[in-house]
């Protein structure tokens, strides 16, 4: 762990906030839900019966309207997005007309048949017409499941499959690294015998020649031709919001099913407790739609607090590695909410292009997704922020809806640790247990653990409570297992160690896969790492390693032993990998994550399975090409 702390306040210190959460957190909650417009009050906060549990219960509510209306009727002249395509074209877009929008729309998806209780899939890019389409069908009470465009046929299948989605929203294509991606070609090889599939609505945006069936219909010739009248469905509070389909890092996807009062209730304090956006802020997360930051911090969150954000179509490092911090000096960006994968590539390309931009506007640094490195956390505060932002590194889940564990700068000033999470956020009963559920003492590994329920928190998986009591309940009764392993420090900071089922266990010894790709990472001739074990006759786990290294650096015998050094002295000799594979790029979701069942498949020589969420096949082929290196080179040393 880091031992340096930096604090970089933005003025607010509310103690008492912590104090009444920590006294009675479902009273707590109550408060925080009295801050969004209600049509009916709950008649009960929190009916508990685990591992369910349901938020103001009997209480009515939409989430559209309390996240366009409220705002439009206080200045619905201000912009709400502020779009950007790769091409460099751009569209501007105030709360007014994002209303009027989203009416006609939610009209369209009436005058296709959809009501209250519907699922609609949306396979869009990123455009304002993807943000629409939620807004749409939390309008009139119908369940969005977003699925990112970059999925395959047989991913889409699946989901539609799962959900049974009366209507699909595409579009044509979208733009990505200057290539389009047929969009309509992929849903339409996905669903050609889906006969439960009523209508799919088609956006004109890349604007190339598509096919339409019986089924298909023209965006523009129904939404532009519908009322921008629509009143909001109040529905319960318990009614579900969305599905939303886990990454499958592990395995087949799972339906993530949220409600909408609790969820609301979440988002909305903890975007507010995170970034403290005042009405001049420019916010830009650069997380796609398609997961569930995009929901909560792109769509939700920002539109309930009356935030005007940048929405980006494309890849940051396109066409340039620049293409980023040029839009923060364009737009006056000043609160940047990304992920440490991003962070990482830009890194690779040092100093001098973030240098030669103008990031002073910038406020307030953010990121998600996964543990970020301290190495990384430091470049980002130094560089990017000019040690006077300060860093919100935020734990959470498509699971848990919104954040959980993080710094909270709109709430507090204290400490920020690079590496560590920071603490848990009010009203949340975060805890670091052992084998049994006992809690352990600061400084020592275990798994972490939610003991109470809370507002975002999911009701169930789709269409299946068993496996959702299984997945989630099974492990310790009564508290929510993340399956991520953790330590909580002194001060009650807690340090993410990654998947707990991505454990090493060496000779005995329990090894987080984060803390030694972060021990790499540190390392001046390393961008990215990422390490996995495989069966040892002695050790019981080997572990191995893939780096891809940064411009410049070269491997050869004497950085492979700076190497071993560098991670006998920063994590311990017990984490030297046995093998060492350098690679230009890591097998990795489209979410960004690095995909280290793979990793392990390919070494052990056994088949890799679904490949459905994979960023790039070609990354795992060269890992094959690398291990083959390897062993010609194993079996000429025995030769000699």
């Amino acid at each position: 762990m880091a031992k340096d702390s930096f604090t970089v306040g933005l003025g607010n210190n509310d103690s008492l906030t912590r104090k009444l959460a920590e006294e009675d957190y479902v009273k707590f909650w109550e408060k925080e839900a009295e801050k969004l417009q209600w049509s009916e009050k709950w008649s009960k906060s929190l009916e508990w019966d685990p591992p369910f549990a349901r938020w103001f219960v009997g209480g009515r509510i939409n989430a559209c309207y309390n996240a366009l209306d409220v705002t439009v009727r206080k200045n619905g002249k201000k912009p709400a997005i502020l779009w950007e395509g790769e091409n460099g074209t751009s569209r501007t877009l105030t709360y007014r007309d994002l209303l009027d929008y989203v009416c006609r729309a939610a009209n369209t998806l009436k005058s296709l048949g959809v009501r209250k209780g519907d699922r609609v899939t949306i396979y869009l890019p990123m455009v304002p017409e993807l943000m629409v389409s939620l807004l749409a069908c939390a309008r009139i009470g119908a369940v969005h499941t977003v699925i990112f465009s970059g999925f395959s046929s047989q991913s889409i299948r699946d989901r539609v499959s799962d959900s049974k989605s009366k209507v699909i929203i595409t579009a044509d294509g979208g733009f990505r690294r200057g290539e389009i991606i047929k969009l309509k070609r992929i849903v339409d090889e996905a669903i050609s015998d889906l006969d439960f599939v009523e209508s799919v609505l088609v956006l004109e945006h890349a604007k190339i020649p598509v096919e339409m069936g019986r089924r298909d219909k023209r965006w523009a010739d129904l939404v532009n031709a519908a009322s921008n009248i629509c009143e909001p469905e109040e529905v319960e509070s318990t009614h579900p919001l969305y599905i939303l389909y886990t990454s499958g890092t592990t395995g087949k996807p799972k339906g993530v099913l949220h409600g909408t009062g609790g969820y609301l209730v979440h988002v909305n304090s903890t975007f507010k407790w995170l970034f403290d956006v005042k009405d001049s802020d420019i916010y830009f997360c650069t997380a796609d739609i398609g997961w569930v930051t995009g929901h909560s911090y792109v769509v939700y969150g920002p539109l309930m607090h009356g935030a005007t954000q940048v929405m980006y179509e494309g890849a940051l490092v396109y066409p340039t590695p620049s293409r980023i911090w040029e839009m923060v000096e364009r737009y006056k960006i000043t609160v940047l909410y990304t992920t440490p994968t991003a962070l990482r590539m830009l890194m690779k390309y040092g100093d001098t292009l973030s240098d030669s931009k103008d990031l002073s506007s910038l406020r307030l640094l953010g990121s998600v997704g996964e543990p970020i490195n301290p190495e990384v956390w430091l470049w980002y505060f130094r560089v990017i922020g000019k040690e006077r932002c300060p860093i919100v590194d935020t734990w959470w889940q498509t699971e848990t809806g919104g954040t959980m564990i993080s710094a909270l700068p709109g709430l507090e000033t204290a400490p920020m640790k690079p590496g560590s999470a920071s603490r848990q956020v009010p009203g949340i009963n975060v805890g670091v247990v052992d084998e049994n559920g006992k809690d352990l003492p600061p400084g020592k590994k275990g798994y972490l653990v939610i003991k109470a329920p809370w507002p975002g928190m999911l009701l169930s998986l789709w269409g299946d409570d068993e496996k959702y009591k299984t997945v989630y309940w099974s492990k310790y009764p009564k508290m929510y297992y993340p399956g991520d392993f953790a330590i909580r420090d002194e001060d009650g900071y807690i340090w993410m160690l990654g998947r707990a089922d991505d454990v090493l266990k060496v000779a005995g010894h329990r090894l987080g896969t984060a803390e030694i790709e972060s021990g790499f990472v540190s390392h001046g001739a390393v961008a990215e790492a990422a390490v996995c074990g495989i069966p040892h006759e002695v050790k019981g786990e080997s572990v191995i390693s893939f780096l891809v290294l940064k411009e410049g650096a070269a491997w050869d015998i004497r950085l492979r032993d700076e190497l071993v050094q560098h991670i006998r002295k920063t994590v311990g000799p017990i984490a030297v990998p046995d093998q060492f594979y350098v690679v230009s790029k890591l097998p990795k979701t489209r979410s960004g994550k690095i995909m280290r069942r793979l990793l392990k498949a390919v070494a052990k020589n056994e088949k890799i399975g679904d490949v459905s969420t994979l960023e790039d096949e070609a990354a795992v082929e060269e890992i094959r090409s690398a291990f083959k290196e390897l062993e010609r080179e194993i079996e000429g040393s025995k030769l000699r």
